[in-house]
């Protein structure tokens, strides 16, 4: 055990302990003590936000997967604006047919395919098949392009309500398929959205009986669904009413469902296991409030901050869907937090001794203090370097692939085969060649447009250029389309975008929606290591400001980081060379979504630094009052290791789930967060992190004069 600096003097038993309640058990005690005005607020909050949640799934928006600023989206917004809505956001139409297009029953089909398009007013300019450019050369396929009148989340909209329609002109030998980027979205959000509502209703039996077990009573187990059911509600409807404001990603209410579960679950599992082994103590409940809220509170509320500075850091992508995404998250989170600061302890205050209500046979009322939990802890602190090293062992033996992986934009495997968009992209590439459905839009000044021809034609990776179209608007720009060899998932299509735009006169600006996946590819990769850097940063700052202490806050900083780093590890065998992909009932893509380093990376951190504060905050509880580094790692896992074992047991239980899921992304997101919670909770909160309060003894908590000056005085313990 290391030993004090020389500058810190020694702390004693009962020193820096709070005397009288902090604000946090002031507001507890006004909770409890004032129930009925409590219930009341959040009825009339809920209520009013929660006329607008049954209108989240069909308001909020589809779209939104681009690289704000990237010269993709330039060409979109010019080829929108000037040539007819002919953009990566249009909706093309393929008719393909047993006997050649000009057939007058194939005819009739395509002029009834123009009729649907020209109804929508979403659909500008309708483009009807012209041989040699959207004709196949065998004369048996044909596509209509509709030009798109609207943003994106609009032609995501249209192509959910013509998709179907459009199948429904199939006959005799003709199918018809909607495809290109707005119908692939459309398809890509109702697999995955019906994927995860699946997952959630299987997650349920699992969640609720975990819950049972970890609060021991059936009273009990019902306050995290409270904290859940307002939160979401409340955030359902918020996030509706900003989506008048600025688009927000259907997919942010899917996180944020998953997020103000989980962590309804943890929050309340802390708080109302400190407020029994309180209440057996008090003379009141409102006195086992304050308790709870000045000690477990203060934890809660840090852990709730720490959750939404990491989510935080992904507004730093310019893309909208992921900025909505994480928005959503934490909106959800400050509403649960919310709730968990002022209904909980409400309702706490109301029930009194009646939350062990229910309660199973073996449990016992007041119980806080795990006596299995505390027997691991001595067993920790006899033996730290074995456990210590095979745990860092597993962990680094985890996180070494993940310099190894891969990441590229989904394919168009994630959507079922039957799937509109999938179909037709299968007909397009059967009819067109595979670099036909990842068609570049060159857009230059008609002055220039024979000069960037002459350079496509001579440019490697392109099977054929067609002859430039002038915009029809007058405004002096012309397009050329240029088809690649390769189809848009394979990575040489990147080295020839990358030489077109270094080679093509400067004016000249390459577009297209297999462009558009690139360029976002590329500001992932890009911003990747300034969000984890920030959070990592923002991540220190936090647990410095709750621990007063430089060392045990880098080293919980850090164990997050390796836990992280571990299930990415995890997540490149598994889905980059494909390990266990048969069990798991996937074909890998041979590389990881882009948007998981990013995304997930925040989620993960966030989860992991939860766990940290929850522990952590109880140590430097027990050491405000005994000054003891063991009675500080050992009374951490006794009174809070059961919480972090039990609030992982739900969370991983509701991420496998997702890993039952068919498409792609859920099975992603659910095996690398479930892989990531377990190696956490498991290895680092369990076993790591209190080696390294073992090792570090009161060096953990020794803390320079000049920081303790700056810093607020956060402390844990109650008199």
């Amino acid at each position: 055990m290391s030993s004090l600096p020389p500058n810190a003097a020694p702390v004693p038993p009962g020193a820096g302990v709070a005397h009288g309640p902090g604000p946090l058990g002031r507001l507890g005690a006004w909770a409890a003590g004032h129930t009925r005005l409590v219930l009341l607020a959040w009825l009339v909050i809920v209520a009013a936000l929660g006329v607008f949640a049954p209108q989240v799934n069909s308001a909020l928006s589809g779209a939104g997967w681009q690289a704000n600023g990237s010269e993709s989206v330039r060409v979109r917004e010019l080829a929108r604006e000037h040539f007819g809505g002919n953009a990566s956001s249009a909706l093309q139409v393929v008719v393909s047919a047993n006997r050649q297009v000009t057939d007058p029953s194939v005819r009739r089909v395509v002029a009834e395919v123009v009729r649907e398009l020209e109804a929508d007013d979403r659909v500008s300019e309708v483009i009807r098949p012209r041989p040699g450019a959207t004709v196949s050369p065998d004369g048996r396929t044909a596509i209509v392009l509709g030009g798109a009148a609207a943003d994106t989340n609009d032609m995501v909209r249209a192509a959910d309500d013509l998709k179907e329609p459009l199948e429904d002109l199939s006959r005799n030998g003709i199918t018809v398929h909607a495809t290109g980027s707005s119908v692939l979205w459309s398809d890509f959000n109702e697999a995955n959205h019906d994927a995860m509502i699946r997952a959630e209703v299987l997650s349920w039996p699992v969640t609720l009986a975990v819950m049972v077990l970890a609060f021991g009573s059936l009273v009990a187990a019902g306050l995290p669904l409270l904290l859940t059911l307002a939160g979401l509600v409340a955030s359902a409807g918020c996030l509706v009413l900003l989506n008048e404001l600025t688009p927000i990603s259907v997919w942010a209410m899917n996180f944020a469902m998953m997020f103000a579960l989980a962590l309804g679950i943890d929050y309340a599992l802390f708080l109302v296991m400190r407020f029994r082994g309180a209440l057996s103590r008090a003379d009141t409940p409102v006195r086992a409030v304050t308790e709870t809220m000045d000690t477990a509170g203060k934890a809660v509320l840090l852990s709730g901050i720490t959750v939404v500075i990491s989510l935080s850091a992904v507004m730093l992508v310019p893309a909208p869907a992921f900025r909505s995404m994480a928005g959503g998250i934490m909106l959800a989170v400050l509403f649960v937090l919310a709730a968990t600061l002022t209904l909980l302890p409400a309702v706490l205050g109301g029930l009194g001794h009646r939350v062990n209500a229910v309660a199973l046979p073996w449990v016992k009322a007041g119980e806080h203090r795990s006596p299995v939990f505390a027997a691991w802890g001595e067993r920790l602190w006899r033996r730290p370097l074995l456990y210590g090293a095979a745990s860092l062992a597993v962990l680094v033996a985890l996180a070494v692939p993940v310099f190894g992986l891969r990441t590229a934009m989904p394919s168009i495997t994630v959507v079922d085969e039957d799937a509109s968009a999938r179909a037709g992209y299968a007909a397009v590439s059967e009819a067109f060649g595979p670099g036909a459905p990842g068609t570049l839009q060159v857009i230059t000044p008609s002055v220039r447009a024979n000069d960037t021809a002459a350079v496509l034609e001579r440019a490697p990776g392109l099977a054929a250029v067609l002859p430039a179209q002038p915009a029809p608007d007058g405004s002096g720009l012309s397009m050329i389309q240029a088809v690649p060899e390769t189809g848009p998932s394979d990575p040489a299509l990147g080295g020839t975008l990358d030489d077109l735009r270094a080679t093509l006169p400067e004016e000249a600006l390459v577009g297209g929606a297999a462009a558009e996946n690139l360029d976002l590819q590329k500001l992932l990769s890009d911003k990747a290591p300034l969000v984890i850097g920030v959070v990592l940063v923002l991540g220190f700052a936090l647990l410095l400001l709750a621990l007063q202490a430089p060392l045990i806050s880098a080293l919980g900083t850090l164990a997050s980081l390796l836990s992280t780093g571990a299930a990415f590890g995890a997540a490149r065998l598994i889905f980059d060379e494909g390990w266990g992909d048969d069990l798991l009932g996937f074909t890998s893509q041979g590389f990881l979504d882009a948007w998981a380093p990013v995304f997930f990376f925040a989620m993960i951190f966030a989860i992991a630094m939860d766990y940290t504060v929850f522990l952590l905050s109880s140590a430097k509880e027990h050491f405000e009052r005994s000054g003891d580094p063991r009675d500080a790692m050992v009374g951490s896992l006794a009174h809070s290791g059961r919480v972090i074992f039990a609030a992982a047991g739900v969370m991983v239980a509701v991420f496998f789930t997702f890993a039952l899921a068919k498409p792609l992304p859920p099975k992603e997101m659910g095996i690398v967060l479930g892989v990531a919670v377990l190696l956490d909770a498991l290895l680092v909160r369990l076993v790591l992190l209190p080696v390294l309060l073992r090792l570090t003894g009161r060096a953990a908590w020794w803390s320079p004069a000049w920081l303790r000056r700056i810093l607020p005085d956060v402390r844990f313990a109650h008199d």
